[in-house]
């Protein structure tokens, strides 16, 4: 049986995770300087043509193949919120129509309203003076 001692194990162990820390670490830093190198030149501000040498024709490639897919992408998108734009200022169109109509609906039921209810009070006002005058009938 190994006897081992428990801080000699923890050490032990320690080292390990220090070990492999410290590689991750140097494999994340790798990672990172690969990937500013590679897209550097894409970061830096555009100089004139006599200040900078012109970019390999691979770099240029890939930039008007990036440039290409923003412009499509972008595009889409623009078109579509344009679509979008144009629906919406015909559907406020539409509910400004449809709410002066409403409006006048309801200026025409207001009026259809107080007609009816004069008419019911003249009706009412006759009935009334009728059943006076047959009550006067009927007491002489």
């Amino acid at each position: 049986m190994n006897a081992m001692r428990p801080e000699k194990t923890e050490a032990a162990e320690t080292e390990t995770v220090d070990t492999n820390l410290a590689a991750v670490t140097e494999v994340e830093a790798g990672i990172r300087d690969f990937v500013r190198n590679d897209i550097a030149y894409l970061r830096r501000p555009a100089a004139t043509t006599t200040d900078a040498p012109p970019l390999d024709p691979s770099a240029e490639a890939t930039v008007t193949n990036v440039n290409s897919l923003i412009q499509r992408v972008a595009g889409t998108s623009l078109a579509e919120i344009e679509n979008l734009i144009s629906e919406l200022e015909s559907l406020r169109d539409l509910l400004h129509a449809e709410g002066q109509r409403v409006q006048r609906e309801i200026s025409g039921y207001a009026q259809l309203s107080q007609a009816a209810m004069k008419s019911t009070r003249m009706i009412a006002d006759n009935v009334a003076q009728w059943k006076r005058a047959a009550d006067g009938l009927r007491n002489s």
